[in-house]
């Protein structure tokens, strides 16, 4: 046989069908799932950091209520509006502590434990024996002496270092009672 015969008995090259892009290939299936994970996942964080936002908020607008109502008061009596003011913050960083820390015996705490609570769990870099003194005894006393800016200033800073540093990974929004929004 001649090689021109046997090159006619060739056939032409066949070129292979074209890659379709449906159905995907498993590896993409793969990344598409971790992919929704992930942004499912992104979500819940955001949501949970808008919640922390916001009870922290309504944590500090609190706050300023019990300096507002302290600052306005009536100046005939300023050893009972002191203690108002002391017993009003303190009622303020316990319901924080009870909403932030559920699962502790919060409730519970007084005089020491209080304290040692506070100093333990948030910033309490301006917490200092005046004002841990008041914590701990202030709702037993007839007259309380502290300074109510720099009380002011540790439940400011208490509260933002409980929600800016997220201790704990979940969390309900549960507005603190009496807060307005």
């Amino acid at each position: 046989m001649d090689s021109e015969d046997l090159l006619s008995q060739l056939a032409d090259i066949h070129l292979p069908a074209e890659v379709s892009y449906w159905p995907p290939a498993p590896g993409w299936w793969v990344m598409a799932i971790l992919l929704l994970i992930g942004l499912v996942y992104l979500a819940y964080k955001l949501r949970i950091q808008a919640q922390h936002r916001k009870i922290c908020q309504y944590a500090l607008a609190e706050l300023d209520r019990c300096m507002a109502e302290y600052a306005t008061a009536d100046s005939s009596d300023p050893d009972a509006n002191l203690l108002r003011y002391v017993n009003a913050v303190n009622s303020v960083l316990r319901r924080v502590a009870l909403v932030h820390f559920p699962n502790t015996d919060v409730a519970g705490l007084g005089g020491q434990a209080w304290v040692d609570f506070i100093r333990q769990k948030g910033d309490s870099s301006l917490l200092n024996e005046q004002i841990a003194a008041v914590l701990s005894r202030g709702r037993f006393q007839t007259r309380v002496e502290v300074d109510s800016q720099a009380l002011y200033e540790l439940g400011q800073s208490w509260i933002n270092s409980l929600y800016q540093h997220n201790h704990r990974t979940t969390h309900e929004a549960v507005p603190l009672e009496g807060s307005t929004k």
